[in-house]
């Protein structure tokens, strides 16, 4: 069980609960972001290839991710990443470079942003209280489509993907540390 930090425990350093939820919005809106740069990148090269129709649904859902965390960013008024210019040609080069190895590797990508994003958004939702169901109940919905873009890209060959433990845990690698980056940058 979680023990939640109370301003009597609050340790010098430790975020209040505004900056908490202000760090999520930042890198939940990045992620979002290079989440549909990925798929951006991908459709550059695999535009008309039978994956397309896939990649094109897992990007809608991405767009639709994005929409929400612009507007809680605005109503909010939280910083955005410094590090948008990077995400966004980051995530256009990971996107189209996997896709260049084939429509497997494309999928593998897809697997191994989802498995951190996964994780990434439990533990938001396990910090967020009541005060924040809304927050919560967007993040985990969030979850449950980025889950289903892990199991699409199972479903599409992505783990037969040649060389997929080594880019798997490169991918995973790279994922983490955008995240560390976008909610301090």
């Amino acid at each position: 069980m979680t023990t939640r930090k109370t301003a009597e425990n609050r340790l010098p350093g430790d975020l209040t609960k505004q900056q908490l939820v202000d760090r999520m919005i930042r890198v939940d809106h990045a992620g979002e972001f290079g989440a549909q740069r990925i798929y951006e990148g991908q459709l550059a090269v695999l535009g008309r290839r039978p994956s397309a129709k896939t990649i094109r649904h897992m990007k809608a859902q991405e767009e639709k991710h994005l929409a929400a965390f612009e507007a809680l960013i605005r109503e909010r008024r939280v910083r955005p990443t410094a590090l948008h210019p990077i995400w966004n040609l980051a995530g256009f080069a990971l996107g189209a470079g996997t896709a260049l190895l084939g429509e497997k590797a494309a999928m593998a990508c897809t697997i191994a942003v989802e498995e951190v994003i996964d994780d990434h958004y439990r533990r938001q939702a396990e910090l967020l209280g009541e005060d924040e169901a809304e927050l919560k109940a967007t993040i985990e919905t969030f979850r449950a489509e980025e889950e289903e873009h892990r199991d699409i890209g199972k479903e599409h060959g992505g783990e037969d993907a040649f060389g997929y433990p080594v880019m798997r845990a490169a991918i995973r690698a790279g994922s983490r540390a955008a995240i560390w980056l976008s909610e301090r940058i």
